[in-house]
């Protein structure tokens, strides 16, 4: 038995305070038929975006709209913030973190304001992915409200 290649599961804390959401119920197809991965999705109440694990910011959009990340253990996360806002050209949304940065769990990524998210005619609904997850297994440990930074919502663990 090898030891040293034991799984080991990643503990995914919710980035944003709100209302968790299933894919599913995403108004977005490429969310919600999990086109570009598994994952889950938050209503938000605030603008705020903290990372939901320690990793390495691999991924900053020009329009601060989404971001990637990447756990030490390859674990890739998307956070992307409302639905089609990349049309907002950046428009309310700023960034305190820069592609390369090592960020700690419950660390301030990105703020955005929710209210001209609205008024634009978008939907704030924010899809947290996983991009390569035909590789991990995720398991969803809470739903109903989330706390940013504390509020635990998926275990992730590598497949066999």
């Amino acid at each position: 038995m090898v030891f040293w290649n034991r799984k080991k599961k990643t503990d995914i804390y919710a980035p944003i305070s709100g209302q968790y959401l299933p894919l599913e119920q995403v108004p977005d197809q490429v969310f919600s038929e999990k086109i570009m991965g598994d994952g889950f999705a938050i209503q938000p109440e605030q603008g705020e975006v903290v990372s939901p694990v320690e990793a390495e910011v691999i991924n900053l959009f020009p329009t601060k709209h989404a971001l990637g990340l990447k756990t030490s253990a390859g674990l890739e996360i998307l956070i992307h913030i409302g639905i089609d806002t990349v049309e907002l050209q950046g428009e309310g949304f700023t960034a305190h973190v820069s592609e390369g940065d090592k960020v700690k769990a419950g660390q301030k990524l990105l703020t955005f304001d929710i209210n001209l998210i609205k008024e634009k005619g978008k939907s704030p609904i924010s899809p947290i992915i996983f991009p390569q997850s035909a590789e991990w297994h995720v398991q969803v440990e809470n739903t109903g409200s989330l706390t940013a930074g504390d509020t635990l919502v998926a275990k992730v663990e590598r497949k066999k």
